[in-house]
């Protein structure tokens, strides 16, 4: 186990550095090779069994904290004694495994091309396949959004992904790939699988809820403040090329800071607006709002000002926004890692 720890920790840095090479061109694998998909069908599967365990609705809360502790488990357990077999048979076939499951954790460009989808309904097959496109990212209903409202879910989505998908993924990559990236994926699709205050997940999913609250709560915030500082810089590297910052029509790093120092907690979630907030001072727009979940109606708060109207390529902003703010992260936590490591040898020498 020695030998195996120390090719798992000497091979971190080199495997998130190719994972996120292959995450920005190729994008998220699709099917059961993705680990997405297995945890999944862990937790439907988990969720029927603890159903029958916990049968009385009274314990519905013990259900699903059981579900949640037995996934995360798995999920966490599963890609170490995968990596160890790896390096048991060959450090070549380690590092690729390491690498391969870096890749897969990391959603940098599936973010991107789903949320584009949305963009290129919008502009040329019509709203009815817009609500459809963007009804693939997101959890609200969305048969009654106009081309503003699919818009502004679709912004939403990358604004609070940027964190959950990418920046959150990153910071725990470096910290331990990929154990602990897996441990925090599996986090993810049980919040949106079992989160929901519906009647059926109310009492079950809100250890799922709150875990997922708990996790992201310190990457979040990471996520707000590098998603500044790549607003600040796309606004200085030719102002979004499409003169989309001007002073007095958008947004800008000084609006995206002032915006998330004034709404970064006007959401449910403590999490969820901390990007939410950035993007949009830094696109100069207003997200939040009222929305429907399984036909019920919920007043959410406001976020940002209404300095101009949501148009569609705002779609196309955010994106940059999010791929600036993923850049500046992978240099970031590649960084802190590569001085770790220098000042671990230098002291063990």
């Amino acid at each position: 186990m020695g030998e195996f720890l120390t090719q798992y920790t000497s091979f971190l840095l080199p495997a998130l550095v190719i994972g996120y090479i292959a995450d920005l061109i190729i994008g998220d694998p699709h099917g059961v090779w993705h680990p997405v998909c297995l945890i999944g069908r862990m937790i439907t599967l988990f969720e029927r069994w603890m159903r029958r365990v916990f049968c009385c609705p009274m314990r519905e809360f013990a259900a699903g904290f059981c579900m949640a502790v037995l996934v995360l488990v798995c999920s966490a357990a599963l890609p170490l004694v995968i990596l160890w077999i790896g390096y048991r048979i060959h450090w070549g076939l380690g590092l690729a495994l390491q690498s391969y499951m870096s890749y897969t954790i990391l959603a940098t460009k599936s973010l991107r091309v789903e949320s584009m989808k949305v963009y290129t309904a919008l502009r040329t097959e019509g709203i009815e396949v817009a609500r459809r496109a963007v009804s693939m990212i997101v959890g609200r209903d969305t048969a009654e959004l106009d081309e503003a409202g699919v818009t502004r879910a679709a912004v939403e989505t990358v604004a609070e992904n940027s964190s959950d998908g990418v920046i959150a993924a990153q910071i725990f990559l470096t910290v331990g790939v990929p154990v602990l990236g897996d441990f925090d994926k599996a986090v993810k699709p049980k919040d949106s699988m079992v989160g929901y205050k519906n009647e059926r997940y109310r009492h079950f999913g809100t250890a799922a809820a709150r875990l997922d609250d708990a996790v992201n709560f310190l990457p979040s915030r990471i996520a707000a403040l590098l998603m500044i500082a790549a607003a600040g810089f796309l606004s200085i590297c030719e102002r979004f090329r499409t003169a989309s910052f001007k002073t007095g029509e958008n947004g800008g790093a000084r609006d995206a800071c002032r915006i998330w120092r004034r709404d970064r907690r006007c959401h449910a979630s403590p999490n969820s607006a901390q990007t939410e907030a950035v993007m949009a001072g830094a696109l100069g727009i207003q997200l939040g709002g009222a929305a429907a979940y399984f036909g019920v109606l919920h007043e959410k708060p406001t976020i940002g000002d209404v300095r101009r109207p949501v148009e569609a390529e705002d779609i196309v902003r955010a994106n940059r926004v999010m791929t600036a703010t993923s850049v500046i992260g992978a240099v970031v936590f590649c960084g802190l890692r590569l001085v770790c490591e220098v000042w671990l040898r230098r002291m063990g020498s």
